[in-house]
């Protein structure tokens, strides 16, 4: 969920449904969704800021289990066969802590990368008229999803990069610093965006499912678009999971080219994009080989989502339930 300055500040759009915010002993009908006026565009930026690290870091190690599930021969030490046979094989063989190396990688990286996300998708979505009326707007949903994308991976990736060289078995690296340094002077900079337009492939279409999922979903259970926890975890868990569900081949292919340069294989070695790394997974574990790692990147996703959207959500309400209380 993620720096150009993309304007002043956020527009607030002429016509949207009401949020009604409760303030003392009195309701007013307040315009949380697109934050008031006076709010600037860091607003979006901290909100999303908060968004990200609360969604990388609560779920981590599922996503550890899930690399380690999508590296292709791994050692015989670190073959699962289900997310709870790899949380009790790891706790005993390697620590419970085990599960949490590199998550200072995506803590650095959530940060900024999601509040750039969150920013840039605000911004698309009310430019091409996603917030007007009382109505869903999945296609602008969709293109306000796909613009951030493109934006926070562009700094996310290389973070990515280091914790998944951390997270698999057997990984030597002491740091995330040591590991940058490393992965730099051994690889170049260009392994740092190896996996870059994989990524592209992979997230603009889990983005664009996911915003389009959630915003419907949210439509669907709070047509009165009252601000509603419950609402945005739910919708929110439910777009995480279809979204993850559908991508999971092009995740096991970016897998594949983030760990590349650790691996012993000659051949994963020399993988050089999207296409050759489709080739050795089909070649290497046939097409179930695209879904390997799909159960925890599932249990992973649907809570980091919700989590993701009820904080960014909570943050937008509250910045507007003040402002309209310094109104009052």
């Amino acid at each position: 969920m993620h720096g150009a300055n993309l304007t002043p500040a956020v527009p607030v759009p002429a016509y949207q449904v009401p949020h009604r915010l409760v303030m003392g002993d009195h309701v007013t009908d307040q315009d949380y969704e697109a934050l008031p006026e006076s709010s600037p565009l860091f607003i979006h930026l901290v909100a999303g800021a908060m968004a990200g690290i609360v969604e990388h870091s609560v779920m981590y190690p599922f996503d550890s289990i899930k690399t380690r599930m999508q590296v292709i021969h791994p050692s015989p030490q670190a073959v699962y066969t289900g997310v709870t046979q790899a949380i009790s094989q790891i706790s005993h063989t390697e620590g419970l802590r085990t599960l949490w190396r590199g998550v200072n990688s995506v803590i650095l990286g959530a940060g900024p990368s999601h509040a750039l996300y969150f920013a840039t998708y605000e911004y698309i979505k009310d430019l091409v008229g996603g917030n007007a009326g009382n109505g869903s707007h999945p296609l602008a949903s969709g293109l306000g999803g796909a613009c951030a994308t493109v934006v926070s991976d562009a700094v996310m990736n290389p973070f990515d990069v280091i914790k998944q060289r951390m997270q698999v078995h057997g990984s030597t690296h002491r740091n995330i610093l040591q590991c940058a340094v490393r992965v730099f002077r051994t690889e170049g900079l260009g392994a740092f965006y190896v996996s870059y337009p994989t990524t592209l492939a992979m997230t603009i279409p889990f983005q664009s499912i996911q915003f389009a999922c959630y915003e419907s979903c949210r439509n669907f259970l709070n047509p009165e678009g009252l601000y509603d926890p419950k609402t945005h975890i739910i919708a929110g868990a439910a777009a995480g999971a279809f979204a993850a569900a559908a991508t999971t081949p092009l995740d096991v292919m970016r897998t594949l080219l983030q760990t590349r340069g650790d691996s012993t294989d000659p051949r994963l070695k020399q993988t050089r994009g999207m296409v050759d790394a489709a080739k050795i997974i089909y070649e290497r574990r046939g097409l179930a080989g695209f879904w390997k790692g799909v159960q925890p990147r599932i249990i992973s996703h649907m809570p980091s989502t919700a989590l993701s959207w009820v904080t960014y959500e909570y943050f937008k309400w509250y910045i507007a339930k003040n402002d309209a209380s310094q109104k009052a």
